[in-house]
């Protein structure tokens, strides 16, 4: 089937976050104005419809008009396993068992919930800023320690400085490390020499390792994602996969843990309770790895060409805007700094004056993220022209 991800999709009504809720996002602080002809390009999801082996898997739990309590086990839901297990030994020569896929309802509370369940108040978390907002409030509104080991940015390519992540992790308070890969917000997708380091780091100073890896089939043709656990045999890792963001499903909040550490998981199951997924999950989950991997190969073709196209328009008519070609998600990192405004105009130009919602670099990196703005680019390419061109209108001169 040939998708078309240039046809205007209508998601006012839609009960969207980014679309419907201007409110809630002022009261948040991301924007002082949201109207109408508001363009938000600032969330993960994509405005595209989703794959339609997965509408009809959905159209039929509707069909059915009871919307009970589910659950999923490997005895009585196997195929629900089978899907995530052939998905990821398919794609990523990863073998995983279905004893170690653990249901959470979504990434930030999976990490959340690892949090809880292996640190306690005042230990160190380790991050990488920049980073995922919700990661840093995560660590503070559960009241631990944020241990940062600042990425290394050479001309918008960001490298892990090894000394100082090392001398972070041997604290003896550093007790977690979240890994990010492929890395939000800056794009790279480390590679194996990379991941097989930190790990080994970690393990030498008997570091817990988080891998949220929930962007990793969505890297650009030329780059290969690899699995953390598929390089090493280290035990205290809990990796994060999800259909969320491959598959434009973020609203069912459909995240698998896999963890193969019997006792790890066991106390991470304890600490969570009973969570339970709604039919809509389970069916969804097993559309998607089963028969939506053709939607899959076409979204990425398209948005590597909305990627190279943003590129190529800054280039254009914001040369001082740097940005490099993600490795890995929809969303690039783009530096505004060669302007020598303020963080505060240049929010001005974009969120105001110009009517288009994106995020802050401040939100990612308080020290270091001043001039820097993030922006996701799955939306059809004539609304993503319109937006980058009420941008440039704004910084024309300058």
């Amino acid at each position: 089937m040939k998708y078309n991800f240039d046809e205007e999709v209508e998601r006012r009504g839609s009960y969207s976050t980014k679309w419907d809720c201007g409110s809630l996002l002022k009261e948040m602080g991301l924007t002082e104005r949201f109207d109408g002809s508001t363009i938000p390009v600032f969330t993960a999801d994509m405005d595209f419809h989703c794959a339609k082996p997965i509408q009809d898997a959905l159209a039929r739990v509707v069909e059915h008009n009871v919307y009970g309590y589910t659950a999923i086990s490997p005895h009585d839901t196997p195929e629900y396993y089978d899907a995530i297990i052939n998905w990821f030994k398919r794609r990523n020569h990863w073998e995983i068992q279905p004893e170690e896929i653990v249901y959470v309802n979504g990434t930030v509370e999976a990490v959340k919930q690892a949090i809880l369940a292996f640190t306690k108040e005042g230990d160190g978390v380790l991050i990488n800023r920049p980073i995922y907002t919700p990661f840093t409030s995560t660590i503070l509104n559960t009241h631990r320690t944020v241990v940062n080991s600042q990425l290394i940015n050479s001309d918008g390519y960001y490298t892990v400085d090894f000394e100082d992540f090392e001398q972070k992790a041997a604290d003896d308070n550093t007790k977690l490390f979240i890994l990010c890969n492929p890395h939000n917000p800056t794009g790279r997708t480390w590679t194996p020499d990379e991941l097989t380091k930190m790990a080994q780091i970690c393990e030498k100073h008997h570091v817990l390792i988080v891998a949220d890896e929930i962007h990793g089939d969505l890297v650009r043709k030329d780059t290969i994602f690899t699995p953390l656990a598929t390089l090493t045999g280290y035990r205290s890792l809990i990796t994060c996969t999800a259909v969320n963001k491959t598959f434009n499903l973020a609203g069912l909040h459909a995240t698998n843990l896999v963890i193969p550490d019997p006792d790890l998981r066991e106390q991470f199951k304890n600490s969570c309770g009973m969570v339970l997924p709604s039919p809509f999950t389970v069916a969804a989950v097993i559309a998607a790895y089963n028969e939506g991997e053709e939607w899959l190969d076409q979204v990425k073709e398209y948005l590597d060409d909305s990627i190279d196209f943003v590129l190529e328009f800054l280039k254009e008519r914001m040369p001082k805007v740097k940005c490099r070609r993600p490795e890995g998600t929809y969303i690039l990192w783009m530096d505004f700094s060669a302007y020598c405004l303020s963080a505060e105009d240049i929010r001005r130009k974009i969120y105001v004056d110009a009517n288009v919602l994106l995020e802050s670099g401040p939100q990612f990196d308080s020290e270091f993220g001043e001039g820097f703005e993030r922006i996701c680019v799955p939306t059809r390419r004539a609304l993503l022209n319109e937006a980058f061109t009420r941008i440039a209108d704004q910084f024309e001169g300058l």
